[in-house]
């Protein structure tokens, strides 16, 4: 095993995430994946197995968690220094695996982008997944009140979160969200597109905010890119929206991580606090061996996923 050159940190890896990302990387349909062949994986919670050159503001056995957004699916990981956040004692580590994409993820549309105030209504699509289910507790958090848009068997677990449940095949969820706050809600989460944007719009009120981020419905049917339904769905997002008087916007972690790492580093903490006072519970739908990440995503392909799965490595045959 090379040792990690100057700046670096080599992690052993204790924990990693499966999302939706790690398959459309995969399927070839994601501007931020490296050139193949590459590992996937997201993100990491591990221990610093060891120190590179300079390095001066991490230990060896401390645990740190990274936004990857490739390379977690392995036992160890070599990586700049800058990009480990020390994680508390105490906090499990599925839990701290889906706070650092899922968690930040809803956080930072919440805060950053929505900047919700108490008070206020959200809608969330997807409400029953990873990033549904923290957006759905956050927003609780934030004293907003939230509408969940699923299917019927992830009713509790959008329940469970304190939101009201909707269910999208029972009929179109903009009538039925209408049904409830006749003056339309203040913001819409979707990570869907395609032709959600278009009801989200319309659940919204006039003023109100359409935020989109990861638009799963970019995969089409048969496992390739839909490009034409993305393509669709921002120019429901960009024009639709905006000419129907809400205010649209698009949320990317990679990109803003790139650009500027420092809210990542800022957030990411701030969650560790709330899952320490146990004012956010992560969803955890799974925990599988470390090395089991093509099980993970086949569990995410066949549909029905409540909350996050996570690789561990304490699942492993060598423990």
């Amino acid at each position: 095993m090379e040792p990690p050159g100057p700046g670096q940190v080599r992690v052993r890896v204790r924990a990693g995430g499966v999302g939706f990302t790690d398959i459309i990387m995969r399927r070839g349909y994601y501007p931020y994946a490296p050139k193949f062949p590459f590992t996937p994986g997201y993100e990491v919670v591990g221990d610093v197995d060891a120190l590179g050159a300079g390095v001066t503001q991490l230990k060896p056995g401390q645990r740190v968690a990274a936004l990857t957004v490739h390379g977690g699916y392995a036992e160890y990981l070599t990586r700049g220094a800058e990009e480990f956040i020390p994680v508390p004692d105490g906090l499990d580590d599925a839990e701290v695996t889906a706070l650092i994409l899922n968690y930040v993820t809803a956080y930072q549309m919440i805060h950053r982008s929505a900047r919700i105030q108490p008070g206020q209504t959200a809608l969330v699509t997807g409400a029953g997944g990873g990033v549904g289910t923290a957006l759905l507790q956050l927003l609780r958090v934030a004293g907003a009140r939230a509408y969940g848009v699923d299917s019927a068997p992830k009713t509790e677990v959008v329940r469970e979160q304190g939101a009201t449940f909707v269910d999208y095949k029972q009929k179109p969820f903009d009538q039925s969200v209408r049904e409830l706050v006749p003056e339309g809600v203040d913001v819409a989460f979707d990570g869907i597109g395609g032709a959600n944007i278009s009801r989200c719009t319309s659940a919204v009120r006039k003023g109100g905010q359409v935020i989109s981020y990861g638009f799963t419905s970019a995969v089409g049917r048969d496992g390739g890119s839909d490009n034409l339904g993305s393509l669709t769905g921002m120019l429901s997002l960009f024009v639709g929206a905006r000419l129907r008087g809400r205010r649209p916007s698009f949320y990317g972690i990679t990109q803003l991580y790139r650009e500027n790492p420092q809210p990542l580093r800022e957030d990411l903490p701030k969650l560790f606090e709330l899952l320490a006072r146990r004012q956010v519970r992560p969803v955890i739908a799974q925990r599988l061996p470390l090395l089991s990440g093509i099980e993970g995503q086949a569990l995410l392909e066949r549909g029905g996923v409540r909350g996050k799965i996570v690789l561990m490595r304490e699942l492993s045959s060598e423990g």
